[in-house]
């Protein structure tokens, strides 16, 4: 009677209304309005219709995929159904569209909202259909059929997969099954397969039985290889290798011959390295870092503590004293008998630490510090281990027994090697008796290399060398790292010695390059594009033998093409080329440094533990397992034994220091 209120409600604006229309006019506006909002929202659908077509199959397929759904694979596919989610789907009223058409767009808009669980149950789906394809293949690859785990490996194919092979498990044969598998499948082509091993033959032996098992022409080849065909294709000539690159012998002699001409050539770099000989060379504990006398004791029975006039002695700093007196031309006795007989019941004769051969003086090094009591008194107090009032005891006995018998003694502490100055304080005790003569650094030289000390020490250089050089680092990021773990003046000290021997070295290469050089400067040009890898699967073997510059290899390789799979085997427990580079972080953190990405989610991998060793009965797999993982830096992994002991497998031999040669050589013979 009074007319018609008419409303159009909008979710983005306020409601419109107005009031007092004709009742009819407001009907007819109504239903127009209704049949345009509906055209409009189908209107919109039918513009993207191929696009949503193309998505809504890519979705439904996934309930039974055809190939592995990797992250890389489906993270476009997120994109794209989320994109068109927000521009135009999640807009869209059911009403206007219909029951028919919401049901047809909500597998898209379900997949949007979460890929995660459509992924994982995609990849299950996979996996079992996949296996029961391919299950006769994998009972004939090799010569007896693959185990479950095996199969696994073989068909998983995330962006990073890693297959943790304990020893004896089989990953010769998952690396065979996998490269033909991939073969086979129409996965990959060939050459589209990069077969990576750490050595030549390890390379060729695998070349050959993925063709023999397979049929399949795919060639291993080493990281070396690669690496040296990448830069003969980017600079059109392959550069010349140094001569010590193949010849561990010859790169450790090499460095022997740096450190002595730097000795006899520069005065400050042989002051630097005659200084990490006297005071540093071995790991400077005292009994202060031990809670337990056998805890300290293991440590220095471990420590070959030997003073550059060549005795061993029993603490590090009394390996600071005696190496200072050499230094600095004072002849000196270490432990000598004392002067004097001194009787004494129940106590055996009287051995100062050291007596200085000219002068008759004697020096003992008491292992004491100070402490500050809370009423600002101080005491003297020993290592943990150490009965503080006996000690104390026999330090009062030993300056009466010097009292008595009028021979000079000269006192240092522990305390003055915590308050840094040992040998300064060292210096002006004997300042009144005793004249310096500091022996010439080419002479103290001659005397480490007559210890051979050298030996080690070059080794030690040679590790650190090659494993900077791989990582690519700089001596402030080395200054930084040490700084930052507390390392002290000892890593200082051995920084001063590898600085000027590192610059030597590479003046020494002569333009020509080692190992190190050869991967880097592979990975920089498959960084910078220069190199364009033909690549998409990526396998290598031993991967717990991978150094940073091999893995900056593989993941420059990896990032050419969004598609790139990297397949790796090894096995932390089994990893031994440390001095040769290798960096057991990058498979520990194997995601983090290979893995994808998907929905927001970093480091996406998938991880295969073949478990089954065919190689160890179940006393010695389970007893390995448990002395492994005592280490919880160390992957853990489950072990399936190849069969149950009946009598005793494991003896353990009890062997003095200097005979386990000796020992190992029985054994074997009785084993022989």
């Amino acid at each position: 009677m009074l007319g018609t209120a008419l409303t159009i409600r909008s979710s983005e604006h306020d409601d419109v209304t107005l009031k007092g229309a004709d009742h009819h006019a407001a009907h007819d506006f109504s239903e127009q309005i209704t049949a345009a909002w509906t055209r409009f929202n189908l209107a919109a659908l039918e513009k993207v219709a191929a696009r949503l077509d193309r998505i809504l199959a890519d979705v439904l397929s996934l309930s039974a995929p055809s190939l592995y759904p990797a992250a890389c694979q489906i993270a476009p596919l997120v994109d794209d159904a989320r994109a068109l989610d927000a521009s135009l789907l999640s807009k869209l009223n059911a009403e206007a569209i219909g029951a028919e058409v919401v049901a047809r767009i909500a597998p898209v808009r379900k997949f949007a909202t979460d890929p995660r669980t459509i992924r994982a149950n995609a990849i299950a789906a996979f996996v079992t259909a996949e296996l029961d394809r391919w299950k006769d293949f994998f009972d004939t690859i090799e010569s007896k059929p693959l185990t479950p785990e095996q199969r696994l490996s073989v068909v998983v194919d995330e962006d990073a997969t890693l297959v943790l092979a304990g020893a004896g498990s089989g990953k010769t044969s998952v690396i065979t099954a996998k490269a033909a598998y991939l073969v086979k499948a129409g996965i990959r082509q060939p050459e589209e397969i990069l077969l990576l091993a750490f050595a030549k033959n390890a390379a060729e032996e695998m070349s050959e039985r993925v063709e023999a098992r397979s049929g399949v022409p795919i060639v291993a080849r080493t990281f070396h290889a690669i690496a040296y065909d990448i830069i003969g294709i980017v600079e059109g000539s392959k550069p010349a290798l140094a001569d010590h690159a193949t010849d561990d012998m010859a790169f450790s002699n090499l460095i022997k011959q740096i450190l002595k001409g730097l000795v006899y050539r520069l005065s400050e770099v042989s002051k630097a390295i005659i200084q990490f000989f006297a005071h540093f060379l071995v790991e400077p504990k005292t009994e202060w870092d031990f809670k337990t006398k056998h805890d300290f004791y293991t440590h220095m029975e471990s420590q070959d503590l030997r003073t550059l006039q060549g005795e061993k002695v029993k603490s590090y700093e009394e390996l600071q004293i005696a190496n200072w007196l050499y230094e600095n031309g004072v002849d000196y006795e270490y432990e000598p008998l004392y002067g004097h007989k001194v009787s004494e019941i129940g106590r055996r004769d009287y051995q100062p630490d050291f007596r200085l051969t000219e002068s008759g003086i004697y020096i003992e090094h008491f292992g004491v510090r100070r402490e500050k009591a809370r009423d600002g008194s101080e005491r003297l107090v020993t290592a943990p281990f150490v009965d503080r009032d006996e000690y104390l005891a026999g330090m009062d006995w030993k300056r009466k027994v010097h009292a008595e018998h009028q021979t000079t003694l000269i006192e240092t502490y522990s305390y003055e090697r915590q308050e840094g100055r040992l040998l300064t304080g060292l210096a002006e005790k004997l300042a009144p008796h005793v004249t310096l003569n500091p022996r010439p650094v080419d002479t103290i030289y001659d005397r480490i290399v007559e210890l051979k000390q050298v030996d080690d020490f070059s080794k030690l250089l040679g590790t650190f060398l090659r494993k900077f050089k791989s990582g690519g680092y700089s001596l402030q990021d080395c200054e930084t790292k040490s700084d930052r773990m507390k390392l002290g003046k000892r890593a200082r000290a051995f920084l001063d010695v590898f600085a000027p021997v590192f610059e030597e070295y590479q003046k020494r290469l002569e333009g020509r390059i080692d190992f190190e050089d050869m991967i880097l400067r592979a990975a920089r040009y498959a960084e910078d594009g220069r190199y364009v890898s033909p690549f998409r699967h990526i396998l290598v073997d031993e991967f717990q033998d991978i150094s940073q510059s091999r893995a900056r290899l593989v993941k420059a390789l990896k990032a050419q093409h969004p598609d790139v799979r990297v397949f790796a085997v090894g096995d932390d427990w089994q990893s031994i080329f440390r001095f040769a580079g290798s960096d057991i972080h990058l498979m520990r953190y194997f995601g983090r440094e290979f893995g994808g990405s998907f929905d927001g989610e970093a480091g996406v991998h998938r991880t295969v533990d073949l478990g089954r060793t065919f190689r160890s009965v179940d006393q010695i797999a389970f007893a390995a397992r448990t002395f492994v993982l005592r280490n919880p830096a160390q992957i853990e992994k489950q072990i399936v034994p190849a069969g149950t002991a009946t009598e005793p497998a494991i003896r353990v031999v009890s062997v003095s220091k200097g005979e386990d040669e000796a020992k190992l050589n029985e054994l074997l013979a009785a084993l022989s």
